[in-house]
């Protein structure tokens, strides 16, 4: 008689526990257990549990390959969920063997896990352990499904086929991917007052191992209500019509300040600041270097030579690369969109930045059009200042409207769901890059699910606070999508392609290049261990169908994307999930956190702008700019929906943190270790760094990054 001593351990999470029947089966290289039930006095499986049993079989099993986890019927309680963590088991010669799980198993089902080791298809020979890994990938490939959301888009999750799955007792059978966390089954919820109704249960007939866990769920509504509903008892969600006064804005979120929220409303309309925002703001990507003027603008050196002063001309700053263009060329031809009955409208500005000798960069010029002519003026610093304001008001709204849309929505939170869709698709629980990623798509399908049924949907917010509403949404995705390029993706190709390196006080690029050079180390040592050589790479047929499918799905095989369609060498590998995990954690919170800081004075962002470009000089007031400006309801919704977003809700992970022990190997827990203790170590700099800063930066703090798009 062989005897096996099993360890199991549940969730410590809401509701994570079971009282329905437990039973295991293990799988050797000799044979397997008969089904065992797991049965002791007492509640067994209770929220955060460790139990051990005993499993006797006639003989011994050999190498253990699979555990068979059943979930059945209790004779005396209704069915019910359970998180199991992991198990573990003890043979009897004393091998210990770990199964990790970390997933919620619902319904009456049973699940195969295999232990912890992870290991390539090119290291699997057993047909048993080939099967396994087919049969794995096709029940994930028929639970979670592709669909097309529009033209152009990055494809997207099918919640569909949840709703389809859940009526079909058949999905308990399905093998579900571990879970970033456990989700709950609550009723109904809603944001009382909230200018979008979200009903989360309904939204979001989702996985259960996808979806928002019961903290989450619980803080996103505690964040967003005493917000939604102190606006709406003051009227302010509903109130048409232009501010009284600019000071008037301050009252809005005045429960809501930050440090940074306070200095832009001081500073806002200071060049310095204005400058200030295109290195350290939320859309820290959009200089480039020039050499020459592009002829769309026909700026001289007459123009400029009061802002630049004596000793200098402005072919000389070009050829010092101190020069630098901002270029909304994308929303030249957005569509426009009506607010509150009104027609709205946008510009599409190019705007000319100089790095002056005390390090601060300073707009130069603005011109609100692509085309040059006598009704499209270009505006400059000796302007009125009314006139000056008002076209730097009008880049902050074409800022706004890139930012959002793409720099922030296309570039991080769709192409990062259609990463988490590919390694849900294409890479079985085993493999050592599906261990690695898992962490990185925590959320990301459930909040982009929200973020359609409430921002994007027809009528939605977006409809709601922006001049281009959701086609123009569309439009500016789609197109911005098709321009969109590896070098753009990667952090350092795209500071150096933008000729950047060199701007003092860029704390984004400074901080982002350590957090790319640390996740670049890690990700090479776990590649390393599991990928001994370049065939080894391109010999993984999983791998490879994981990297055709990014490339056909976010990327629409567009082959001048310069996305790979497949990997052939170790260092192609490792700079791809160095920007994949770069751009699921750092650069969301880089584009993502201070939205409410740099939005909540409205006139710093705004979403709209309800006249025209100006075609002529010396016209504007304060009563015009008001006029201009979106009108308080507008403010309202948008600055709600800023404080929301920019509140990462409890139940956080940072970056480089993982509960879940999904690699068991030493040597992949070791690099974990070593990853921690650099990002600790960049975190110690940015502190001492901020203390002299008269306005810190710190949303690439290592703390202060989610591990992934989960807001």
């Amino acid at each position: 008689m062989a005897l096996y001593r099993v360890r199991v351990t549940t969730g410590p999470y809401l509701m994570a526990g079971t009282l329905d029947n437990i039973s295991v089966t293990l799988v050797g290289t000799c044979g397997e257990s008969p089904k065992q039930r797991l049965d002791r006095m007492g509640r067994d499986f209770a929220s955060g549990s460790v139990q051990k049993y005993k499993v006797r079989c006639s003989e011994e099993l050999g190498e253990l390959l699979l555990l068979r986890l059943h979930k059945e019927r209790s004779a005396f309680f209704p069915q019910d969920s359970w998180y199991c963590s992991c198990i573990c088991i003890t043979a009897p010669d004393g091998t210990l063997s770990h199964f990790p799980c970390y997933q919620w198993m619902e319904g009456y089902c049973t699940i195969e896990l295999r232990p912890g080791t992870a290991r390539t298809i090119c290291q699997d020979s057993l047909p048993l352990l080939l099967d396994h890994r087919k049969r794995e990938l096709q029940a994930r490939q028929e639970c979670y499904r592709w669909k097309v959301y529009a033209p152009g888009f990055p494809r997207i999750i099918d919640v569909s086929s949840f709703e389809e799955m859940e009526s079909d007792k058949k999905f308990a059978l399905t093998k579900t991917a571990p879970c970033a966390d456990p989700g709950d089954s609550s009723g109904n919820r809603y944001l009382p007052g909230f200018p979008m109704k979200i009903d989360i249960p309904s939204l979001l007939h989702m996985e259960p191992n996808i979806r928002y866990s019961a903290t989450k769920t619980t803080s996103l509504l505690f964040n967003a209500i005493p917000a939604s509903l102190g606006m709406k008892l003051r009227g302010l969600l509903d109130r048409r019509g232009s501010w009284k006064k600019l000071d008037d804005i301050r009252n809005i979120m005045r429960c809501h300040k930050t440090l940074t929220s306070e200095y832009v409303r001081e500073h806002w309309c200071e060049d310095q600041f204005f400058g200030y925002q295109y290195l350290n703001g939320v859309n820290p990507v959009m200089l480039h270097c020039l050499s020459s003027l592009p002829s769309k603008l026909p700026i001289t050196n007459d123009m400029v030579a009061p802002s630049l002063g004596p000793g200098t001309c402005l072919q000389t700053e070009l050829e010092r690369g101190n020069i630098f263009l901002a270029d909304y060329w994308i929303l030249a031809e957005v569509p426009v969109h009506c607010i509150n009955g009104r027609p709205q409208y946008v510009a599409a500005p190019l705007c000319l930045l100089w790095l002056n000798p005390q390090g601060a960069l300073v707009p130069l010029a603005i011109q609100l059009c692509q085309t040059p002519g006598p009704n499209s003026p270009i505006f400059l610093p000796t302007d009125t200042d009314w006139d000056w304001l008002l076209a730097k008001t009008w880049v902050r709204n074409s800022e706004f409207l890139v930012h959002e849309n793409n720099t922030h929505f296309l570039c991080t939170h769709l192409l990062c769901e259609a990463f988490a869709m590919a390694t849900l698709r294409q890479l079985p629980l085993c493999h050592p890059i599906y261990k690695l990623l898992l962490p990185h798509t925590r959320y990301t399908l459930q909040v982009n699910t929200i973020a359609r049924a409430t921002l994007l949907n027809p009528e939605g917010l977006v409809d709601k606070v922006t001049s281009i509403g959701r086609q123009g949404l569309l439009y500016l995705m789609s197109t911005g999508l098709a321009h969109f390029t590896y070098t753009n993706f990667c952090l350092p190709d795209s500071l150096r392609t933008r000729g950047v390196l060199d701007i003092p006080n860029y704390h984004y690029r400074d901080d982002g290049l350590k957090i790319w050079a640390a996740i670049e180390s890690f990700v090479s040592e776990i590649v390393g261990y599991y990928y001994t050589s370049d065939a080894s790479v391109q010999q993984d047929s999983e791998l490879q169908a994981w990297v055709g499918e990014i490339f056909a799905q976010a990327f629409l095989g567009r082959e001048s994307s310069g996305f790979p369609r497949q990997l052939c060498t170790q260092g192609e590998l490792v700079k791809f999930l160095t920007a994949i995990i770069f751009n699921c954690s750092a650069q969301h919170a880089a584009v993502n956190s201070g939205q409410h800081d740099f939005g909540a004075w409205m006139p710093n962002a705004p979403s709209s702008m309800r006249q025209p470009p100006p075609q002529t000089k010396g016209t504007t007031t304060l009563k015009s700019y008001l006029d201009t400006l979106p009108e308080v309801n507008t403010t309202c919704n948008n600055i709600l929906l800023f404080w929301l977003v920019s509140q990462e809700p409890k139940d956080q992970r940072p970056l480089g943190t993982y509960p879940d022990e999904h690699f068991t190997e030493e040597a992949p827990r070791r690099s974990i270790a070593v990853f921690q203790n650099r990002l600790a170590q960049i975190s110690r700099d940015i502190r001492e760094r901020n203390r002299g800063l008269a306005l810190p930066y710190a949303y690439l703090d290592p703390p202060l990054i989610e591990n992934s798009v989960s807001i």
